[in-house]
């Protein structure tokens, strides 16, 4: 009698760094944004604000990870 597959555990610091959306995107921070915020201009601050798509073979590996592929 074999045994069950065990089921993998979800990389908690990849769960904490990254959202999958409705349809599948993968979404990130942006870095550079969270001390020495005084000497970087506004608009670079705008730039850094919200959330970013992860791309190409990158994202599929991180859907792998958290178990959604």
């Amino acid at each position: 009698m074999r045994k069950p597959n065990r089921k993998h555990k979800v990389t908690k610091s990849v769960r904490n760094r990254f959202e999958v959306t409705k349809n599948g995107k993968v979404l990130r921070r942006s870095s550079f944004n969270r001390h020495l915020r005084r000497k970087k201009s506004k608009k670079q601050l705008r730039r850094l604000k919200g959330k970013k798509p992860v791309l190409g073979r990158f994202a599929t590996k991180v859907k792998k990870i958290l178990g959604l592929a």
